[in-house]
């Protein structure tokens, strides 16, 4: 592997820069779930996925559907009477005396033929509009029902083992939707014809049909341990192609190019995104020679078989066995069952490997719908007047230490409450679980007395306003980042009163479309606004929901000194109607806190004015003096 760029090799006594960390997942999410399973485990999901898929199809389309079916009956009795009646033409045209007898007595025949044939051919046009029209239906509800999990998860889901991949791998299920039905309809097409023409092999001689069966099924068999050989080399590959689909969306995001660019991060974010790729495209290749070996034995065996079917039905024609006509119609029906049982396996065999990708989203599906907020129906007064936690303790998954340990306080309608404290200590998990977007492992945090693991978690946040740290730059109206799709009257008023709280009305009306123009910079007709200026937004979009309880986490971070000012002042001015939390490093602005509260380790170390702890010699008036002495 090389690296081109200049500042990876222009000295070769500097070390190499590291290769992407190999991912081994451990645990039962990494184990691949047919690693055990056997054939008839296997072949035992094609029943399952075709109910899957008629069940799907029929939610979004039931016209398409029935389309469908009257289509696969349409086609398999068009089969039928094309084979019977070729028998019965044949038998008028190998015969005895003159031609123009021989073909008059074939002429009907042969017009039943013509028709069935056309209609055949009907019945494939109607099935492939039906396909193309439920397709892109089946596959939107299958992505937006995706998106929908994952957003209505538990926020504690995140940090699980296993979520991100499990989603990733869930990705792949929804894009393999698109050839869902296309699969599934030809399935059930060359069923429907090989039940057709293998009724009338067996009628002309019951030995065909076994015969032929046995030259089809090694391929079947082939085909699907092919396919099973593909998701294996998928399951090794979903923690590789996560990352690396992370790395590609960070390294060709605008937002993050001047960083990208900056520090000298091109030629190693290629490497890395080569290295990836090649580790991907290595397990790929590697599958290769064992998917050869597959098929060359498969078709070999199948060959072999298939030698035998027709030197039987040589056999049966010489020997007089059958007729002369019925062995003419018997090398139409061999081959249309042939080619039936062919489309069946092949089509069976992609099912199958629709399924084995379709079983991981409908897996991700339950197990977000496992973790999606089920803790009561309790409501929440519109207006609370106190919240307060009870011994409170949280730990995140996968680690040993508590971010919130055994914290207990109060808060009262018309109070700002500043907490503070050094990275890691337990700010912004105190703040999720105030909000309910956490629950507590141990204690309580009730809301005028409700318990928030026995409340309706919309009634929660239904009455919250919050500003994270990593607030959501959204690609919507500049209207929309204002009121998050929540307008609360018909006319833009109380839009630009948010506005104005946060000083964002003349950078608003200096978009090209004012509350119309598009926040994003990417996109045709959009704009971008500075740091500042999108932390702005995001506080009065909380400003704009007028909830009972506003949480703001380092609000102010990338703001100038005048724009901060104004927040804290509109902050000040709303504080009566509500209860205020402010997360800050900032500590001058905690002057206009009612109340202060420093955090260490996940506990609260410190309580009181600002007054009151710039004297009490503790951590804050630590911090203080260290703010002043930069």
């Amino acid at each position: 592997m090389t690296v081109t760029d200049d500042a990876l090799t222009a000295h070769s006594d500097t070390p190499p820069p590291p290769p992407p960390a190999v991912l081994d997942f451990q645990g039962k999410h990494g184990e691949n779930p047919l690693a055990e399973a056997g054939f008839r485990t296997m072949c035992g999901r094609l029943p399952a996925v075709l109910k899957h898929t008629v069940r799907l199809a029929w939610a979004v389309d039931r016209t398409a559907v029935l389309i469908l079916l009257l289509c696969q009956l349409l086609t398999g009795a068009a089969a039928a009477l094309t084979l019977a009646f070729t028998a019965r033409a044949m038998t008028y045209l190998l015969a005895t005396g003159p031609v123009s007898e021989r073909l008059h007595g074939a002429l009907p025949a042969l017009v039943v033929v013509t028709a069935a044939a056309g209609a055949g051919r009907l019945g494939m046009a109607l099935a492939s509009y039906a396909e193309r029209r439920v397709t892109p239906l089946l596959m939107t509800e299958a992505d937006v029902a995706l998106v929908a999990a994952v957003c209505r998860v538990e926020v504690a889901a995140y940090g699980e083992d296993g979520f991100a991949d499990r989603q990733e791998a869930a990705e792949v299920g929804v894009t393999r939707t698109t050839t869902l039905v296309n699969d599934a309809q030809r399935f059930a097409a060359a069923g429907v014809r090989m039940v057709a023409a293998g009724g009338v092999i067996t009628v002309l001689h019951w030995a065909m049909l076994p015969a032929l069966l046995l030259a089809v099924l090694p391929a079947g068999l082939g085909a699907i341990l092919r396919a099973r050989v593909d998701y294996e080399t998928h399951y090794l590959n979903v923690g590789d192609r996560n990352v690396r689909g992370m790395t590609r969306w960070w390294a060709t995001s605008a937002r993050y190019g001047d960083e990208v660019r900056a520090n000298g991060m091109t030629g190693y974010i290629l490497y890395w995104y080569r290295a990836l790729s090649e580790r991907i495209d290595e397990r790929t290749l590697t599958a290769a020679p064992r998917q050869l070996r597959i098929d060359v034995s498969t078709s070999a065996v199948s060959g072999v078989f298939l030698t035998g079917t027709w030197a039987l039905l040589a056999w049966l024609a010489t020997t007089g066995a059958v007729p002369l006509p019925v062995a003419a119609t018997a090398v139409l029906a061999v081959q249309t069952t042939l080619v039936a049982l062919s489309q069946l396996v092949i089509q069976g065999a992609a099912l199958f490997h629709i399924s084995l990708y379709l079983a991981d989203m409908r897996a991700f599906l339950d197990m977000a719908g496992a973790r999606a907020p089920k803790r009561g129906e309790l409501t929440i007064p519109e207006q609370v007047d106190e919240i307060r936690l009870d011994e409170v303790v949280y730990r995140y998954p996968g680690k040993e230490q508590p971010a919130v340990n055994g914290i207990s306080l109060s808060l009262r309608r018309g109070e700002i409450l500043a907490v503070v404290g050094e990275n890691g200590s337990g700010k912004s998990t105190l703040t999720k679980l105030i909000t309910g977007l956490l629950l507590a492992d141990k204690g309580r945090v009730l809301w005028d007395g409700t318990d928030l693991a026995q409340a309706d978690a919309e009634a929660v946040w239904k009455r919250t306003a919050l500003v994270p740290q990593n607030f959501a730059t959204w690609p919507l109206r500049a209207r929309e980042n204002i009121t998050l799709g929540q307008p609360k009257s018909w006319d833009d008023e109380l839009v630009w009163k948010a506005v104005d709280a946060v000083g964002m009305r003349e950078a608003v009306e200096e978009l090209p479309n004012r509350l119309d123009t598009l926040l994003a910079r990417e996109l045709f007709g959009g704009a971008e606004l500075s740091g500042g200026q999108w932390q702005r937004l995001a506080c009065g979009r909380a400003l704009y929901r007028r909830t009972p309880l506003l949480i703001l986490d380092e609000p102010t971070s990338q703001m100038d000194a005048r724009g901060e000012h104004q927040i804290f002042l509109e902050i000040k001015r709303l504080a009566a109607d509500c209860m205020t939390i402010v997360v800050t490093h900032q500590l001058e602005n905690t002057r206009l806190a009612d109340r202060i509260i420093v955090m260490e380790h996940g506990r609260v170390t410190e309580d009181g004015t600002y007054d009151d702890l710039i004297h009490a010699g503790g951590l804050f008036a630590e911090l203080v003096a260290l703010a002043q002495d930069r």
